[in-house]
């Protein structure tokens, strides 16, 4: 029997890395098999280790807006590292990448470059607290802020997908500061705020959350997080490490018109390389160090090289108005072919999409929240996962992700997709 390399990298792996992954979802345990590794990617199409080609609809979690490997990405980085990889010392590059995001995001007057989006919600939620002296926050269910003690208390996609929503290692002390409520409930915050008066300092959630799968905010929830948040001197958090400038330019605060005192971001402000950044009203922001007394550093915070992949990046999205449109249109093709596609095969689905983001849950009822996503047929979904996959379609392992689309697929790899996804279905139900 011929044993892939993928296979026998993995094998390998788990000799020396936990699990043999570098983080949880990429060890299928939720859709079954072995990890696919991967050699290189270009546009639409990502390519393992046996140079098998795959269309490809994470894009890296969200950043390759404009397709894997793209020109103008990969130049800037090159150009960059004739001059070095890392200083520790300002550059004209983190002034300029720091002007931009003020310029295009609608709540960041002052933001401060980090190495994550993980990095990012930590640190906002240290400004928060030290600027209203309060202690507890508030964070919805089924919402990820990466790995924090403070955020792993159900936390989404990745807790879920390993079938632990509560990580060991998280103090009681940490747990008793974090307040947990269900998306798209306000009753459930105003419950929460008046059970805790005067002791929460921050909201923080993913505007539209995309780590329990893709939910979409309720008409009025958000303003009313931004109402409640203004009368209780509670500093309201958006994450969009996720949506910021995938949705919108300014990201979704910008699509649904309402402005936090502060946002998280990544990912995309690499252009694919790890970064991250936090930012927001310019008397917060002010309470960082130097100029404050919130510590926060990093030696590769604003590092040259993601600097310039970001720089390209950005430039291009703000120079650029009609990606938003076409992003658009790749997300309508694809999730109302799904929906012909399952109503025709009779399979039960909730298809939730908005703009470049989408997920298709096999369940008949509206997903809305954490508990709804739940109730989704994740063992189906493994098979799906799986059917797609020999079909050269590689989606996110794990129900409970958002899909990520880019430009880089055209109307002929859309109808590929559609094909795919129907004779997967078909094959799933027998």
């Amino acid at each position: 029997m011929i044993i892939s390399e993928s296979k026998r990298l993995f094998e390998k792996a788990q000799n020396f890395i936990p699990g043999g992954v570098n983080s949880p979802v990429r060890a299928f345990r939720a859709v079954g098999g072995d990890p696919l590794f991967i050699k290189k990617a270009d546009g639409a199409f990502i390519y393992d280790e046996d140079d098998n080609a795959y269309i490809e609809l994470i894009n890296s979690w969200g950043p390759m807006i404009l397709g894997h490997n793209h020109p103008l990405i990969r130049e800037a980085v090159i150009k960059a590292m004739e001059n070095g990889t890392s200083f520790g010392a300002p550059t004209a590059r983190e002034v300029e990448i720091a002007e931009l995001i003020v310029s295009m995001v609608p709540s960041v007057e002052k933001v401060r470059m980090v190495n994550s989006g993980t990095e990012a919600t930590m640190s906002a939620i240290r400004v928060a607290r030290g600027y209203t002296g309060r202690d507890k926050f508030i964070k919805m269910e089924g919402h990820y802020h990466g790995h924090g003690d403070s955020f792993l208390i159900a936390a989404g996609s990745g807790a879920m997908t390993m079938g632990n929503p509560d990580s060991p290692g998280v103090t009681k002390g940490t747990a008793k500061d974090t307040l947990l409520a269900p998306y798209n409930n306000l009753e459930a915050i105003e419950k929460l705020i008046s059970a805790n008066k005067g002791e929460i300092a921050a909201l923080i959630l993913e505007p539209v959350p995309g780590n329990m799968g893709l939910c979409l905010p309720m008409p009025g929830y958000l303003q009313g997080l931004r109402d409640i948040c203004t009368r209780e001197g509670i500093i309201l958090i958006f994450d969009e490490v996720m949506t910021g400038f995938r949705l919108a330019k300014g990201g979704a605060q910008e699509l649904f018109g309402v402005t936090p005192d502060m946002t998280t971001l990544g990912k995309i402000i690499g252009g694919g390389m790890p970064v991250g950044a936090y930012g927001g009203k310019k008397e917060i922001m002010d309470f960082v160090s130097p100029v404050g007394p919130v510590y926060q550093g990093g030696t590769l915070s604003g590092n040259p090289i993601a600097m310039a992949a970001g720089l390209g990046m950005l430039h291009y999205l703000n120079d650029h108005p009609e990606v938003y449109t076409r992003l658009n249109e790749i997300g309508m093709q694809l999730s109302s072919g799904f929906a012909s596609i399952n109503q025709k095969l009779g399979v039960d689905y909730t298809i939730n999409q908005l703009g470049s983001m989408y997920s298709l849950f096999f369940t008949s009822g509206n997903v809305t929240d954490f508990d709804s996503a739940k109730m989704s047929d994740t063992a189906l979904f493994g098979k799906y996962f799986q059917a797609m996959l020999r079909r050269g379609v590689y989606l996110g392992p794990s129900q409970f992700e958002s899909l990520f689309l880019s430009i880089a697929l055209t109307d002929e790899i859309i109808e590929r997709i559609l094909n795919a996804h129907e004779e997967s279905i078909k094959e799933i139900l027998g």
